[in-house]
């Protein structure tokens, strides 16, 4: 009797263990949680000026490194780095020029790459100034460049982008307003995207289920407004409507405030309607301030199945294009790291331009503002 009771302990443990380790077993094997991060920073407009060329002429070369010295940390430490080229490089045999039809030494495309910068816009109002025959001449010169992607003209094919980095795969598609009255040419009526909403929603619609984070590249609105137009604050809530994740304003010349468009279910599509000027020599003080978004999109997997997709860091680093009197050694410098005595040699020094003008300006743009490197 003393010997079944002492096995009853033993046989009530024996069950317990039985019926606990498919359990203990499923969860064992589990696939494992994992979260990757992609950080990613967008400039306003690239814009170079006559003058910018001119100075820029060293030794029978163009040398525009200089420029960019000053802020190639901050693009560096992105895992992508967007840029909006305004101007063409269509080659020597088009003559270099300034406003109003830009044409650009080609040697810009390869500091642009060196800079740090992956992806480049060419889908804005002056990306037919050299005609259909310059912008092809400046997909070639990007296509030998290693590391570019360019997004917003193509000679043939699809106008959608796909990057993926970090397990992270983002979509990319670009539209303008107007290309400055120059037709597109008719036999290939697609080689700059338009901002045509029967169009946008198609190919929208066709790369959301494709990519992780969806991201739009707008050249859109009135020339030095200071706040978004209505038609701008329309677009960007029918952006929002096609799901689209992040949209990177530009054309203004000026910055413009920061939005997050909160749907009713939910869903925040992030807005900046205006990065201004990256690198300009144009002549107002609202127009030497730019900016550079700084994101960080962040997906969440269990096995195959994508938990969780972020945006966090949603801010802005301030710009200042620095021209010395006579417009010349142009550079782009953070705000953190500009100075009085910089500013004491600026050629819009003399319309009321100071370092008060700058911050007060960053108090519309209603969002995060990094007086540091962001990343």
């Amino acid at each position: 009797m003393k010997n079944k009771i002492f096995l009853l302990p033993i046989l009530i443990i024996l069950l317990f263990t039985c019926r606990s380790s498919p359990d203990t077993a499923k969860k064992s094997s589990a696939p494992p949680v994992t979260t990757n991060t992609l950080t990613f920073i967008a400039t306003g407009d690239n814009l170079f000026h006559e003058t910018i060329v001119d100075s820029s002429l060293k030794n029978g070369v163009y040398d525009f490194t200089p420029i960019y010295t000053e802020i190639k940390s901050i693009v560096e430490s992105a895992d992508l780095a967007f840029i909006n080229q305004e101007t063409v490089m269509g080659g020597e045999s088009f003559g270099y020029s300034g406003y109003p039809a830009f044409n650009t030494p080609q040697s810009l495309a390869k500091t642009i790459a060196d800079t740090g910068f992956d992806i480049v816009n060419h889908a804005n109002n002056h990306a037919m100034d050299m005609g259909k025959t310059g912008l092809y001449a400046t997909l070639d010169l990007w296509d030998t460049i290693k590391g570019i992607t360019v997004i917003g003209a193509r000679k043939s094919g699809e106008s959608a982008r796909i990057i993926t980095k970090n397990n992270i795969k983002l979509g990319f598609l670009s539209y303008t307003h107007s290309l400055n009255g120059i037709a597109l040419p008719p036999d290939n009526p697609n080689l700059v995207s338009m901002n045509n909403k029967t169009k946008m929603a198609q190919e929208i619609d066709a790369l959301r289920p494709l990519c992780d984070f969806l991201i739009v590249s707008m050249h859109w609105g009135d020339e030095y407004r200071l706040e978004p137009g209505r038609d701008q604050i329309s677009l960007a809530q029918f952006l929002a409507e096609h799901n689209v994740d992040l949209i990177i304003g530009h054309h203004p010349h000026v910055l413009q405030k920061a939005q997050v468009i909160t749907l009713e279910n939910g869903r925040k599509t992030f807005c900046i309607y205006s990065l201004g000027n990256f690198v300009s020599n144009q002549r107002e003080k609202e127009r030497i301030i730019g900016g550079i978004m700084a994101v960080k999109f962040t997906k969440t997997e269990q096995g195959s199945e994508i938990k969780e997709l972020s945006i966090s860091d949603f801010g802005m680093v301030p710009v200042i294009c620095h021209f010395d009197r006579g417009f010349i050694n142009t550079k782009v410098y953070p705000l953190y790291s500009y100075s009085e005595d910089l500013l004491k040699n600026h050629a819009l020094k003399n319309k009321d331009l100071t370092i008060d003008f700058f911050y007060t300006t960053l108090k519309r743009m209603e969002t995060k503002i990094y007086m540091q490197k962001p990343f």
